[in-house]
């Protein structure tokens, strides 16, 4: 099992502990680009895909982690 899977295995399991700095990395490896103009939100940008915006807020909320669970396995598959 890869280190991305291990990762992805525990937000799953706990979606409420999950860092920002976290889902910005497993985004970025996946192919998207982070676009901040300076506010407090973060915009994550793939062609051909939407985008999914992610405000940087402690701790982060449940349902941003679980956008982006949703579009990681969309892409695995």
């Amino acid at each position: 099992m890869s280190k991305q899977q291990k990762i992805l295995d525990v937000m799953k399991s706990n979606p409420k502990n999950v860092d920002f700095k976290i889902l910005r990395k497993l985004l970025e490896k996946s192919g998207y680009e982070c676009i901040n103009s300076g506010g407090s939100h973060f915009v994550f940008r793939k062609q051909g895909c939407s985008s999914v915006t992610i405000p940087f807020k402690r701790p982060i909320k449940v349902i941003y982690v679980k956008r982006v669970l949703e579009i990681l396995e969309r892409n695995n598959d």
